[in-house]
């Protein structure tokens, strides 16, 4: 085999396994029973980013076949989401407590917020003088969180980007800013009114 030749086989070959690792390592093989949306929560990922990343405009996958993985919710801000949804909805229903892991989601996702799950739930006003979550003003984000605020927390992982839009909630019994009453309502969960 002239050099040549060599050279540029090798040249192929680690042109190809160049472009592929970044697939190989995000790829996930459908499995008998799977489903987007366990494959979504196994990866800590929405159905509907998991989708978009297999350029799938539904849900039908086929054992056999390979899915990319886009890039996931860390542990820590799950975690720390949790702590939020247990602190913030602590008597709420399920759905509510859904709903307010959505919100901070929503957030993170949206132009007027910081683009982390830990600059949304941390996020302060007027030089730190308002805080976007009292929980995190008065120490209790920092109890653990139950099971089913962790599970509420993995399910609007899950659904991300399908909800309403709700970027706000509040109790209208305790809510002093009156500001907070214009937002469009989305839905009343419990106690809790949900806006954007």
């Amino acid at each position: 085999m002239s050099k040549i030749l060599r050279i540029s086989v090798l040249t192929i070959i680690t042109t190809i396994a160049f472009l592929l690792m970044p697939a190989i390592s995000n790829a996930y093989t459908v499995k008998s029973g799977d489903s987007m949306w366990k494959i979504a929560q196994q990866n800590s990922v929405s159905v509907l980013s998991l989708q978009n990343a297999n350029n799938r405009s539904n849900s039908i996958i086929y054992p056999g076949e390979n899915l990319l993985i886009p890039e996931a919710i860390s542990a820590s801000d799950k975690q720390l989401m949790a702590k939020l949804v247990h602190a913030e909805a602590k008597g709420e229903p399920y759905a509510g407590k859904v709903a307010v892991a959505t919100v901070i989601l929503n957030r993170v996702d949206h132009k007027d917020f910081p683009d982390s799950v830990a600059g949304v739930i941390y996020e302060t006003y007027n030089n730190g003088l308002f805080y976007a979550f009292s929980p995190v003003k008065d120490g209790a984000i920092n109890q653990p969180a139950d099971a089913e605020s962790i599970s509420a927390v993995n399910e609007a992982i899950a659904f991300r980007g399908q909800g309403q839009g709700s970027i706000f909630f509040y109790n209208p019994e305790t809510a002093v800013n009156k500001w907070i009453s214009s937002r469009q309502i989305t839905i009343k969960i419990g106690n809790h009114v949900f806006a954007k």
